[in-house]
């Protein structure tokens, strides 16, 4: 490593050096036109004298070098320092043997290496990173070059690298140097103090490897015409920056960024900036390729691949050009083109909402074959999982084009919210997150205003889901404190992303729309304040609301209450007053122990009979239990608290205010709204689970639903009973709950019917009825699952023809349904079927769900058989082999199988998604889903040291 000063106008006081180094200068003066005549003899005298000086200097530094070595040789072998390296000497990175030992304090400010974070005294502003690529052998050589400002003086330079072969330049300025491995840092220590307000240049060069996992700077492959292609992509969020570069790898430190790669000229290059210039080298015949310089940013937002990948291109009418970057067979095929069309589109849209102008000149979407998240944000080179971005419209469903549309609409937001608004730490990511995933449902509204996301799946996709999960003991709070680097991969989980949304829409509607769509200015606002005390006094019901305080209150604690709305009892009618309490939900009377949490509760009500609704109002509940007046009401009077669900919490009434609410679902459904509908059904049944209402209510409730003829109310109706299902499937009770579902589900199902491939409908899912499509497909997998006779020989059939005519005439939206239900139905030569087919399709839609369908399967040794391929062959993508072993361990006949696989193969699975924990997370809470048994429990609580507080663990979104 080297180490340049490069202060602009460093020439001070006559010097044109910094005064660090002006010790070593020795100034010559002018020489006098007067001679001066000298002895020889001394002359001689002094050029002996200077020479015994030049020997003994010599040796002192000998000696010193020589006591410095042993010192620190004995220094190491006691206290576990990486050993002292020669100035110009290298280390590997991921070998050493970490920091030392001892207690923390101003150790850490003489030894800033021991702190988990940098420490601050040097600031990065601009990267110049020149980057050798060999596909051949899958490694990589570089060079960096880092403008840095000193902040405050040291003698160390400590910043990151991980994986990484460093050498050094310019030894002659640093004293040692070592690798910190506990904190993936590498220190320099330097011969002279940097001084404040200067701007330094450090030199590096380093040598790695291109990972066959899915973090750093990793390979992938793919096999086009009979022939395996590879290419390299890097994922650095959150962390992993350092695996391919020195860096100072934390958000705070933004700066910008100069690449050039130089590879085989059969490959493309891509990074975050156009190509600024290109040349081949008249040597080898290499491609260099210089990236035009990039706005400040984070390093993990930095990006590049090498790849032979085609595109196809289209341009805003600002100006900005878009190209989807994939496989030549997928772009052939136009697979692309729609996620190429709605990124067009979402860009004006999100330029226009956030009143901020899109910062680059391109934006690239590059589809790979692997990657660890559905997608990442990279600054102008997006990248996406294929399965996430190519869309066949002639056998992809509805679902999966909403699936796709959202994850496209997701990342692009990040490219103002995220990418050019970045939070500072890892504690605050669920603000990019959350809005992100907020934006999800907004912006698919823009692209499909019928859809209606925001006002109805974002209720059962994202509040029903994640209050689900924080409503367990072993939730945490939204904002959580990150000290160590593993500590970061955790933060990235549903509660970020989903409880964040939340929070941001409950936020949204207290404080009115129009405030929330005055621009980016309004989002850092949100993002300062989490909620900083700046946004005060909004004014409701006579009184200043700080919201600040009250966000304090739903981000610093975990979990969310249960307000329960009783009406005063009183012999005297009609009343005008409500009882509001408010209590830490959580499931299990066993563990409501702590009372003493409380929130700021905006809680929306609605007063209605079986005619009309007559008021709604907005209460504020601060204390465990305040009285209210709202609208007159009598005996046949009904209440609704939390209108739409805008709010985070859960709503709890008395029984005689139950019985109300089912009677009139029973008599005159559509009095109540959708949204309302779809909440009671699902506050009911997670009430009942934790003990708040006996079992039989939500069961009376969702009684009314042969006349439901929306999809929202039917979907949190699944949702609930499939969750059900998982705890009852094994139990004597399992027959009855089972009939008592195919009754509710048998009328509306037969009504319905399925759908066909009729003429304007195959292909066309952009035109289709989505609600209509949707409804359909939510009755015909329950009817399915649950043994509807009709529904099984209709699969079937399907299956059959399929089989005879070599056509799928299956319509896209049921396919999983159908290809899961004949597998689970048929013999051994349908399941070969299904396999080979799975080998045979280009689709990337269609070989997810051929290949979900295989683990359907009643016949335990072709589930054996697929888990064992899936992870000891190529045949199965390495990113898919979680999923089979979930979907596996879903599978009444495949559950005690694949937890037996799991905890078999628990240290080769550990060994190959070990760094990534959010894959390991997936795993581990998808493989224990569905046990519920005293015995299970022991089980997982002796596998791998124990499991168990894993159990409950909150899954990521996959994506970022």
């Amino acid at each position: 490593m080297g180490l340049n000063d490069s202060s602009p106008g460093a020439m001070r006081n006559g010097r044109g050096l910094s005064d660090q180094w002006a010790e070593s200068v020795v100034v010559r003066p002018r020489t006098t036109e007067r001679h001066i005549t000298v002895h020889k003899r001394l002359v001689l005298g002094f050029a002996l004298s200077i020479l015994t000086l030049i020997i003994v200097t010599a040796v002192a530094v000998a000696l010193n070098v020589k006591f410095e070595d042993c010192g620190a040789r004995d220094r190491d072998e006691s206290t576990g320092e990486p050993s002292s390296r020669g100035p110009g000497g290298s280390a590997k990175l991921n070998g050493g043997r970490g920091e030392r030992t001892g207690e923390k304090g101003d150790e850490e400010v003489v030894q800033p290496w021991r702190n988990s974070r940098l420490p601050g005294s040097v600031r990065p502003r601009h990267y110049d990173l020149r980057l050798a690529v060999y596909m051949d052998n899958f490694t990589f050589s570089g060079e960096v070059s880092i403008e840095l400002e000193c902040i405050n003086a040291t003698r160390f330079i400590v910043l990151h690298a991980d994986r990484l072969e460093v050498c050094c330049f310019l030894r002659f300025l640093v004293v040692r140097s070592w690798g910190v491995l506990t904190n993936q840092m590498y220190v320099l220590a330097l011969h002279r103090e940097m001084k404040p307000m200067r701007v330094y240049r450090l030199n590096v060069s380093f040598d790695a490897a291109i990972e066959d996992e899915l973090l750093g700077f990793f390979r992938s492959s793919y096999t086009m015409q009979r022939e395996r292609r590879y290419l390299a992509v890097t994922q650095f969020s959150p962390i992993h920056a350092r695996k391919a570069f020195p860096c100072f790898d934390e958000p705070v430190y933004k700066a910008t960024f100069s690449l050039t790669l130089r590879h085989d000229p059969q490959y493309t290059s891509l990074s975050n900036m156009p190509v600024e210039s290109s040349s081949l080298s008249d040597e080898d015949g290499w491609l260099t390729n210089h990236f035009a310089r990039t706005p400040r940013m984070s390093t993990y937002y930095l990006a590049w691949a090498v790849c032979n990948f085609t595109y196809r291109e289209t341009q805003t009418d600002s100006g900005v050009t878009i190209r989807l970057y994939a496989r030549p067979d997928a772009i052939l095929s136009g697979a692309g083109d729609y996620a190429l069309h709605i990124t067009k589109r979402l860009l004006g849209f999100y330029q226009d909402y956030f009143k901020v102008q899109y910062s680059l000149p391109k934006l690239d979407l590059l589809a790979v074959p692997k990657h660890p998240y559905a997608a990442m944000e990279n600054w102008g080179l997006s990248v996406f999982v294929e399965q996430k971005i190519l869309l066949d419209a002639d056998v992809s469903s509805s679902s999966y084009q909403m699936e796709l549309t959202m994850v496209v609409v997701h990342e692009i937001c990040h490219q103002w919210f995220g990418d050019l608004v970045t939070p500072v730490w890892w504690e605050d990511v669920w603000l990019k997150e959350g809005f992100a995933h907020f934006f999800e449902y907004v912006g698919t509204d823009f692209l499909f205003p019928k859809w209606n996301m925001e006002k109805q799946r974002f209720l059962t996709d994202v509040l029903h889901e994640v209050m689900l999960l924080d409503g367990l003991s072993s939730s945490h709070p939204i904002s959580q404190e990150v000290e160590q680097a593993t500590d970061i991969d955790r933060v990235f989980d549903w509660i970020a992303y989903k409880k964040g949304a939340a929070l941001i829409r409950m936020l949204a509607n207290v404080m009115g729309q129009p405030l929330f769509q005055k621009g980016l200015n309004s989002l850092i606002i949100y993002a300062t304040c989490v909620f900083d005390s700046a946004l005060k006094a909004m004014h409701s019901e006579g009184r200043d609301i700080d919201i600040g305080e009250m966000m304090d209150r739903w981000t610093l604690q975990m979990g969310y209450p249960v307000v329960t709305i009783s009406k005063n009892q009183s012999e005297q009618l009609p009343t005008y007053y409500i009882t509001v309490s408010q209590e830490h939900f959580l499931y299990g009377e066993e563990v409501r122990k702590n009372n003493s949490l409380q929130w700021q509760v905006p809680l929306t009500v609605a007063v209605g009979n079986t005619s009309a609704v007559c008021s709604e109002s907005l209460i504020w509940i601060n204390n465990k239990t305040e009285t209210h007046r709202i609208g007159q009401m009598d005996d046949s009077t009904w209440l609704v608290g939390n209108i739409n669900q805008t709010g985070y919490f859960r709503v709890n009434y008395d029984l005689q205010n139950w019985k109300l609410l089912i009677q009139q679902l029973h008599t005159n459904p559509q009095i109540i709204s959708v949204g309302n509908r779809a909440g009671l059904i699902d506050d009911a049944f997670n009430l009942a689970r934790a003990g708040y209402l006996p079992q039989g209510v939500p069961l009376q409730l969702i009684g009314y639903l042969p006349e439901e003829t929306s999809f929202l109310p039917w979907h949190a109706a699944s949702r609930a009973l499939y969750q059900l299902d998982k705890l009852l499937d094994r139990t004597d009770e399992y027959r009855l709950f089972s009939d008592y579902v195919l009754k509710q589900v048998a009328s509306r199902y037969h009504q319905m019917g399925w759908p066909t491939n009729g003429p304007g409908t195959e292909g066309n899912v952009l035109q289709a009825s989505y609600q209509t499509e949707e409804l359909q497909r939510e009755l015909i997998m329950l009817a399915c699952s649950f043994g509807n006779k009709q529904c099984h020989r209709q699969a079937v059939a399907y299956i059959s023809d399929w089989i005879s005519s070599n056509k799928n005439r299956i319509p896209p939206n049921i396919r999983d349904i159908v290809y899961c239900t004949g597998v689970s139905l048929m013999d051994e030569d349908v399941w070969e079927f299904i396999w080979m087919k799975f080998h045979s399709s280009n689709a990337v839609s269609e070989k997810k769900i051929l290949l979900e369908a295989l683990t359907c399967s009643d016949n335990t040794f072709l589930l054996n058989r697929l888990l064992n391929l899936s992870l000891t062959s190529d045949l199965v993508p390495e990113q898919d082999v979680i999923d089979v072993i979930i979907h596996v361990g879903r599978n009444p006949q495949g559950r005690n199988l694949a937890w037996r696989y799991f905890r078999e193969k628990w240290d080769i699975l550990n060994a190959r998604y070990g760094e990534a924990l959010f894959m390991n997370s997936k795993l581990i809470s998808g493989v224990t889903e569905f046990l519920n048994t005293e015995r299970e429990l022991n089980e997982v609580s002796e596998t791998s040291g124990g499991l168990r507080s894993d159990l409950h663990t909150v899954r990521p979104l996959p994506h970022h």
